[in-house]
């Protein structure tokens, strides 16, 4: 985004401390992670389409990958070069669709 300054990543600390809130979620290569698995491909899918939404309503968007009733999710914040405040925002959302 021209002309806005890219948010502020996390420090080790402030990232643990996130963790703590967000169930199911740990970091693996430098990324938010977690492996959503659903009762079918349709709820897989039904989470993935709400999920979409939210994401381009923060503008942010997640590296994720599908198979059945997995949906294996990755956050970062490229523009950052880490996690930041829009990645655990995002995974908190993504576990309340998930309930």
């Amino acid at each position: 985004m021209a002309g806005r300054t890219p948010p502020a990543v996390l420090g080790a600390g402030e990232v643990d401390e996130a963790l703590v809130s967000l169930d199911g979620w740990e970091v693996r290569d430098g990324k938010l992670h977690c492996e959503f698995v659903f009762a079918s491909f349709v709820e897989a899918f039904g989470f993935m389409a709400k999920a979409a939404l939210v994401a381009e309503r923060a503008n942010h968007h997640p590296e994720w990958f599908n198979v059945y009733r997995t949906v294996r999710v990755d956050l970062t914040t490229h523009e950052s070069g880490g996690i930041t405040e829009r990645d655990t925002a995002l995974a908190r959302a993504m576990n309340e669709l998930a309930g």
